[in-house]
């Protein structure tokens, strides 16, 4: 099942999020085939205020723990992190 990973930053913490980067962009690649696609939310000044994870697992729970592994949570980046489960229903390149 695919979840949503929407995980929100603390505020004043672009410099957390820049300095882990790396570690994170590695993290996220090691997922594999888990991960089906990420990025930031941007705030209105352009500037990267979250994180949107799609990520297969066999639960909730499951989704969650590997927000937990994130290098951007183990930081101390977010401010909440929540897993919300999700169909793709358009454009899913595996239908």
């Amino acid at each position: 099942m695919l979840f949503a990973l929407m995980c929100t930053d603390k505020p004043d913490s672009l410099q957390i999020r820049l300095d882990t980067r790396p570690d994170h962009l590695a993290f996220l690649d090691s997922l594999g085939d888990a991960l089906k696609f990420a990025g930031p939310f941007l705030g209105d000044d352009g500037k990267p205020c979250g994180s949107m994870v799609m990520v297969e697992a066999d639960s909730k729970e499951a989704a969650l723990a590997i927000a937990e592994r994130d290098p951007y949570a183990k930081a101390g980046l977010f401010s909440a992190v929540e897993a919300q489960a999700w169909a793709w229903a358009v454009k899913n390149p595996e239908a």
